[in-house]
């Protein structure tokens, strides 16, 4: 499970620091996609064989499984961290998330995401009043 909010750089590589907290765990590999609203998503490599599989089972004759399907595995690439704990964000994310500099990545229960720090912020600013008042009918039994 992934949690928290990190603040991290790219390096003029294009390269990223993981969280400490999670090197270990993503040690033998990730896959980095492209998530909602302009984020990327990492997954550790078994819940992106699991996300795989099941859009595997899902009907290939609906249109909106095809479409995000495409769009998913043909933006995903795999990364290895090196013996720092980076990872090689490539440029064509780098570009859909508008990765610069400063960056902030999430924890989201099975995945990781990364944003760019003025996105999250905003991002976050706008959704805080929202989900102070969300009420029961959104997660019912859950909370």
């Amino acid at each position: 499970m992934f949690l928290g909010t990190h603040s991290l750089r790219l390096d003029e590589k294009g390269r990223l620091f993981l969280p400490a907290k999670y090197r270990d765990e993503l040690s033998g590999g990730l896959v980095i996609t492209k998530g909602q609203e302009r984020c990327l998503y990492a997954f550790p490599v078994d819940e992106f064989q699991r996300v795989t599989e099941n859009l595997r089972t899902a009907p290939v004759t609906a249109k909106a499984v095809r479409d995000y399907s495409r769009v998913l595995f043909a933006s995903a690439s795999d990364e290895v961290p090196d013996k720092q704990g980076r990872i090689t964000v490539p440029p064509a994310l780098r570009g859909y998330a508008g990765l610069e500099r400063e960056c902030v990545v999430i924890g989201a229960n099975t995945r990781l995401e990364i944003w760019d720090a003025a996105a999250w912020a905003e991002y976050e600013a706008e959704q805080e009043q929202a989900f102070a008042e969300l009420s029961e009918e959104v997660l019912p039994g859950v909370l």
